[in-house]
């Protein structure tokens, strides 16, 4: 149960003060980058019939379902103790950056796991997750959106070659929002419906963060409102990072107005095993958009998908560093387009 030590120590922060609020941060971003330095990716894939095993096991639904009620939890108990007297600016600064990355990585990220499924009780508690972190259009753009256009020009969340993650975030986020309510209104509009009513998924969303948010204000106060907000934005910009990594620099050739299939190598992948375990497979995304039903215990290491050089945690802090980037990945890319012409002559 690896995947609950993040949520311990997030509980620990919002118990203590001074630098232990900052264990969650140090773990995410200190701890497991220099481990994945250390060990080795593993390719290693499932054979065929651990597979059959492993892809209807209830414990790998179960993980994702309790973490549901956990981030819950660790929401109530963070905006409960943000009305600590006393809290220094330190300590306020350690809670909010623990209660974001449990809105990045359980709030969002589980969530993406659990808006795949077909069910309509996995698909509501993706949308209370999502509510945890105020981005619930991404339910809509990233399934119905995000999957279609990928590493196109037309998709918000695919970014480009020499791109910096700074002006990504502000094009994937609001252009991401935009295309919901593009795709919402789509919807409704093939089903006879007007675009612009209670139907419309995308204007329930909005209702439902505003009076959640509200709600938050009036139950704890309007500061610890802000500081909440603050949490669900560094949750949101940290899965924007992830896409951001994820497809860097990627293109999917066009014939006339037809883009080709989705295939491994317009996903960048990482078998690095403890960013896997923590971000319940989320890295090998290479086989995700390939085949975007497969649960994430049964995803699978592809061959010809382009292999990021460590692990999530460890490319998100080279991200935000825009020159180390582009000296790190640049090359990678210009090698791959060579290689993909000289296969094309």
């Amino acid at each position: 149960m690896n995947v609950l030590i993040l949520p311990a120590l997030a509980w620990i922060s919002f118990n203590t003060t001074g630098w232990l609020t900052y264990l969650p941060l140090f773990e995410s971003f200190l701890l497991i980058p220099l481990m994945e330095l250390a060990f080795k990716p593993n390719a290693e894939n499932l054979t065929p019939g651990k597979e059959d095993q492993s892809k209807d096991a209830a414990i790998y639904d179960l993980q994702l379902y309790v973490m549901v009620p956990i981030q819950i939890a660790l929401l109530v108990t963070f905006l409960f103790s943000m009305q600590e007297a006393g809290l220094t600016l330190v300590d306020k600064i350690g809670r909010i950056t623990s209660m974001g990355l449990m809105c990045g990585v359980i709030g969002i990220n589980v969530a993406h796991e659990l808006g795949h499924r077909k069910t309509r009780y996995e698909q509501f508690m993706a949308k209370c997750l999502l509510l945890t972190s105020l981005y619930m259009h991404f339910f809509i753009e990233h399934n119905r959106g995000h999957h279609k256009n990928v590493s196109t020009k037309e998709d918000p969340s695919s970014a480009r070659y020499g791109e910096i993650l700074y002006t990504f975030w502000v094009r994937s986020v609001v252009f991401a929002y935009l295309s919901a309510w593009s795709l919402e209104a789509k919807r409704l509009r093939k089903k006879g419906k007007p675009a612009f009513s209670f139907r419309n998924e995308m204007l329930q969303f909005q209702i439902i963060q505003v009076l959640f948010t509200v709600a938050v204000g009036l139950l704890f106060g309007w500061i610890v409102m802000g500081y909440f907000i603050l949490a669900a934005v560094m949750g949101f910009l940290l899965l924007e990072t992830v896409n951001y990594i994820e497809h860097y620099g990627l293109e999917r050739d066009k014939k006339g107005d037809v883009y080709e299939r989705v295939m491994p190598h317009h996903s960048w992948n990482s078998d690095h095993k403890l960013g896997r375990i923590i971000l319940f497979e989320l890295s090998r995304h290479s086989d995700h958009h390939y085949i975007a039903s497969r649960k994430y215990q049964i995803l699978r290491h592809i061959e010809e998908s382009p292999q990021m050089p460590t692990g999530y945690p460890g490319m998100m802090i080279l991200a935000i560093i825009p020159p180390l980037w582009f000296s790190i990945m640049n090359p990678r890319i210009r090698k791959i387009k060579k290689e993909s012409l000289a296969q094309a002559a």
